[in-house]
C-alpha cells in the first residue's frame, strides 16, 4: 500500500475551479446563487483552516480539559443548530436546552462507551481519537434531533384539534399524541437508515475513503466505518427517542391539556 500523499496549495487550487464554475453557470443561468456559493465557500475555507489550526494546538497539549473545552464548544454550536432548524421551537431554555440535552447525553455516552471498550486509547480521552469521533457521533445526532423535533411540532399544531377532541374524550396525552410521535420518529430516524441502507453501495463514506487514501488496507477501513456507523446510529435513535419524548411530555401539562403555548410563533 502507498503512503499518505500531501497536497499542496496548488492542488486545493485546482480543485475549487468546479467551485468557480458553477458560480459562473449561475450567473450566466441568471439563478442568484452565486454570491451564496461563493460565501460558502469561504466561510468553509477559513472555518475548516482555523479548525485545523485549534486541532494542532489541541493534539499538541494532550489535556483532558482542553479537550472537554472543545468537545463542550461544539455541543454548544450543535445545540444552536437544532433550535434554528425548528420552524417552531420550545419558548425560553427549553428551546435550546431540550435538543441539546438529548444529543449531548447520547452522543456522549456513545462516544465514551467506544473510546473505553473498541478502539481504546492511550489515555483513553485522547483528544486525537475522542474530538474526531465525537464530532462525527454529534453532527448525526444533531441532524436526526432537529428533524424529530421540528416534525413533531409541525405535526401537533396541525392536528390540534384532533388532540384536543381526544384529550376531551378522556385520553390521556400519550394516546393522544401517538401519531404525530410516530411519524416524527420515523422522521428523526430517516436519515441515518436511508445512510445505512446506501453506504458501500452507492457511496463511500468520508472516513473510510480518507483511510483508503491515507494508504490502509480497504478491509481494515470497513472494519473502522462500520464501528462508526453502529455508533453513529445508535446515538442518533437513542437520541432522537429522548428529544421527541421530551418534547411530547413539554407540550402537555399533568391534566392532559395540549400546550402549544409553550412553543414559538412559526416563522
Amino acid at each position: 500500500m502507498t503512503g499518505y500523499i500531501v497536497l499542496s496549495p496548488w492542488d486545493l487550487v485546482l480543485a475549487s475551479v468546479f467551485i468557480l464554475v458553477n458560480a459562473g453557470l449561475s450567473l450566466a443561468l441568471r439563478l442568484g446563487l452565486e454570491r451564496q456559493l461563493l460565501i460558502a465557500a469561504v466561510r468553509m475555507i477559513l472555518q475548516l483552516l482555523l479548525v485545523g489550526l485549534v486541532l494542532k494546538v489541541v493534539f499538541a497539549a494532550a489535556s483532558p480539559w482542553l479537550t472537554a473545552l472543545v468537545a463542550t464548544f461544539m455541543i454548544g454550536f450543535a445545540g444552536r443548530e437544532i433550535r434554528a432548524r425548528q420552524e417552531r421551537h420550545h419558548t425560553g431554555f427549553w428551546g435550546y436546552g431540550l435538543g441539546a440535552a438529548a444529543m449531548t447525553f447520547s452522543g456522549t455516552l456513545v462516544t465514551v462507551f467506544a473510546l473505553t471498550t473498541q478502539i481504546q486509547p492511550a489515555p483513553w480521552w485522547s483528544p486525537q481519537y475522542a474530538l474526531p469521533l465525537f464530532g462525527m457521533i454529534l453532527g448525526n445526532t444533531m441532524t436526526g434531533v432537529s428533524l424529530g423535533l421540528d416534525s413533531l411540532h409541525s405535526l401537533v399544531d396541525r392536528e390540534r384539534r384532533a388532540i384536543e377532541a381526544q384529550l376531551l374524550l378522556g385520553e390521556t396525552s400519550l394516546t393522544a399524541l401517538l401519531p404525530p410521535l410516530r411519524r416524527a420518529l420515523r422522521s428523526g430516524f430517516t436519515p441515518i437508515i436511508n445512510a445505512m441502507a446506501a453506504i458501500g453501495v452507492v457511496s463511500l463514506p468520508g472516513m473510510m475513503t480518507g483511510q483508503i487514501l491515507s494508504g490502509a488496507d480497504p478491509q481494515e477501513a470497513v472494519k473502522y466505518q462500520l464501528l462508526i456507523m453502529f455508533l453513529i446510529g445508535g446515538a442518533t435513535g437513542m437520541g432522537v427517542l429522548i428529544a421527541v419524548l421530551a418534547s411530547a411530555w413539554r407540550l402537555t401539562d399533568p391534566r392532559h391539556r395540549l400546550r402549544l403555548d409553550r412553543l414559538s410563533d412559526s416563522g
